[in-house]
């Protein structure tokens, strides 16, 4: 913007904005202000599902195009000094020539629309986790990301201010603002649904409640193995440990079954020793003598 023919404002580093915009900050601060400022490491402004899907919303739409590149530059120097999210709303400090301050509000989820969203997800979510996380199916993703009839806002349902003296419909400091809200989307993706006025539990709302442990064993596919176990122990598990005596094709029993067998040999031993002092039975007819038996066969003789 010029001031009159051939007249230019002065040039002013990043560094000096910088500068004079945390002296600034120090005020405020000093006042008991809770300051969260944007910080983008390397080119990338979001790395995960709900800070890029943020920022592909915000360039899919041709209003903001023209605007939207001087919105990167500005956040990926760290010229958003500060950024607070809360339902419906969206504060913003951020580093031009002086220290402007831009607010924006969103319009929160028709009911309608949000209700059908849970609808179409039914199924396809089945914890908050995952659902934080960004990892559910591609008809999921879709659903959720629909121009006009999903999560993310539309053009119309986002209203904009800054207290800079451009004239244009959205400056680089609203732009810059919007992009710092799919940095913060990284680090805190619950924060879009505050943001719409929808509460995230209701999309799991479809699924049953949890069910109580079957009495059954667990399936082949269910049972840990070694590197599993490492992973939830974390346990360092080797294949070189010593194989069982059994394995190693070693005969001797072991310990325990060798203590058995001395037990057992040596009850028998004591059964032997007490048989052989037991007294032999005293026989209840008398003994026949050698006479007699041969009186007997001679009287069975014929005549």
């Amino acid at each position: 913007m010029s001031y009159g023919y051939g007249y230019w404002p002065e040039y002013v580093s990043v560094a000096q904005r910088r500068a004079k915009a945390e002296r600034e900050l120090a005020k405020l601060r000093k006042k008991g202000a809770q300051i969260s400022p944007v910080v983008i490491e390397g080119r990338k402004i979001a790395t995960t599902f709900w800070g890029k899907a943020w920022c592909d919303n915000l360039e899919s739409y041709h209003d903001y195009e023209n605007r939207l590149p001087r919105g990167r530059s500005y956040v990926r120097n760290r010229s958003v000094m500060d950024l607070q999210i809360a339902p419906a709303a969206v504060e913003a400090l951020v580093c031009g020539s002086s220290l402007y301050r831009v607010s924006i509000k969103i319009a929160g989820a028709p009911k309608a629309r949000w209700k059908s969203i849970c609808a179409d997800c039914a199924g396809g979510i089945e914890s908050l986790v995952e659902l934080l996380q960004g990892r559910f199916s591609n008809a999921v993703m879709k659903r959720i990301c629909l121009q006009g009839k999903g999560l993310f806002p539309a053009p119309s349902e986002i209203r904009f201010s800054c207290s800079c003296p451009d004239v244009a419909h959205m400056c680089k400091h609203v732009a810059a603002a919007l992009y710092g809200v799919g940095a913060r989307l990284d680090d805190e993706p619950e924060l879009l649904f505050r943001l719409r006025g929808v509460d995230e539990r209701e999309l799991l709302a479809s699924f049953d409640p949890i069910k109580p442990l079957a009495k059954t064993g667990p399936g082949k596919d269910k049972i840990l193995e070694g590197d599993d176990l490492s992973a939830l122990f974390g346990l360092e598990m080797t294949d070189d440990a010593p194989a069982p005596a059994a394995a190693q094709g070693v005969s001797r029993p072991p310990r325990m079954a060798k203590a058995k067998a001395k037990t057992r040999a040596k009850a028998k031993t004591r059964a032997k020793a007490k048989a052989r002092k037991k007294p032999k039975p005293k026989s209840a007819r008398k003994l026949e003598t050698a006479n007699d038996v041969e009186s007997r066969q001679l009287e069975r003789l014929p005549k």
